[in-house]
């Protein structure tokens, strides 16, 4: 396949925007307001930017405003509104369903739906769900599921709880979103989720956000607490993880990353629309403009990937 895949990119709809304002995120994040998404606008920017496939996923704050009802009626209206844009343009998009956590029986039904009727490429979820993070032991079921099913789950960063007391007033994606990847992470290595649960494919995202710095710190603190400190190391479990280039992958995020775990699970992903199309394209120049790995190029490294995870993709 010739062109980047990109595996962070975002849509939106009218009512789904509606809702979360009237569920108060009229400052999503503590971001300044909404973009705007449509769908033409999107396939011109891939062609600009050399981007083939973009997979497409509702952004924090998710589809959960509080209501499990209503949480799943708005999963099902972005599930379907994703699956008509994939079904219209098969060669350009694919899409992650969204999964109404907290609510388990909710996300099992969506997921079932999601696959079985509208053939998702996978599904998405959030560093945490209501304060909830994934090591959480009322999420077992799903995450039995979804290791049954094979089906990726790409994990996107949102708010940590009590976010407007730490975060100083300035929006939570420049901080608190790569701290609650991190947070994810880490509970589901200790909460002993990827060891029970070895066959599930999760994305992370943002060059793995601060856990190239914090992988040995959170192995020496697994040696004091671990049941088995003879069993897997941090940094080896987290090295089974795929993780994105979204954000600023260049020049710091990507060489500690790639110290710390290796390439061979690293993704392209722009963030657009929540990342402006100047912004993308300032990425796109950090990443064509870095050393390049040997033998390859980061587009062709992360693309080639892809298509280890996405088959479909590659096919």
């Amino acid at each position: 396949m010739s062109g980047l895949v990109d595996v962070h990119a975002h849509f939106l709809t009218r009512d789904y925007v509606d809702a979360a304002i009237a569920a108060g995120h009229g400052s999503p994040d503590g971001m300044p307001g909404w973009p705007t998404w449509d769908v033409a606008a999107h396939l011109e920017l891939m062609d600009r930017w050399g981007i083939a496939v973009s997979l497409l996923s509702i952004s924090s704050p998710g589809v959960h405003f509080g209501d499990d009802a209503a949480a799943r009626k708005l999963a099902r209206h972005v599930n379907d509104t994703g699956a008509e844009v994939r079904r219209a343009h098969p060669d350009r998009f694919g899409h992650f369903a969204s999964l109404p956590l907290p609510d388990v029986d909710g996300a099992l039904a969506e997921l079932a739906y999601a696959v079985d009727e509208l053939g998702c490429d996978g599904v998405t979820i959030e560093t945490n769900a209501g304060g909830r993070y994934l090591g959480d032991p009322s999420f077992g079921p799903l995450w039995t599921e979804l290791e049954r099913r094979r089906t990726p789950v790409f994990v996107h960063p949102t708010s940590p709880p009590h976010a407007e007391a730490i975060s100083l007033g300035r929006p939570r994606p420049m901080l608190e979103f790569l701290f609650d990847t991190g947070r994810a992470v880490s509970d589901l290595v200790f909460a002993g989720v990827l060891q029970r649960h070895p066959g599930i494919r999760w994305i992370f995202t943002h060059g793995g956000g601060v856990l190239p710095l914090l992988a040995e710190r959170l192995e020496l603190f697994r040696t004091l607490l671990a049941a088995d400190p003879e069993g897997p190391t941090v940094p080896a479990q987290i090295g089974e993880l795929w993780f994105d280039l979204a954000g600023t992958p260049f020049p710091y995020q990507v060489p500690a990353f790639e110290r710390a775990f290796g390439t061979g699970k690293l993704l392209y992903g722009s963030d657009y629309c929540w990342t402006p199309p100047a912004a993308v394209e300032a990425q796109l120049a950090t990443i064509d403009a870095a050393p390049q790995p040997e033998g390859t190029t980061w587009r062709e490294l992360t693309t080639l990937n892809c298509t280890r995870l996405f088959p479909r993709i590659g096919g």
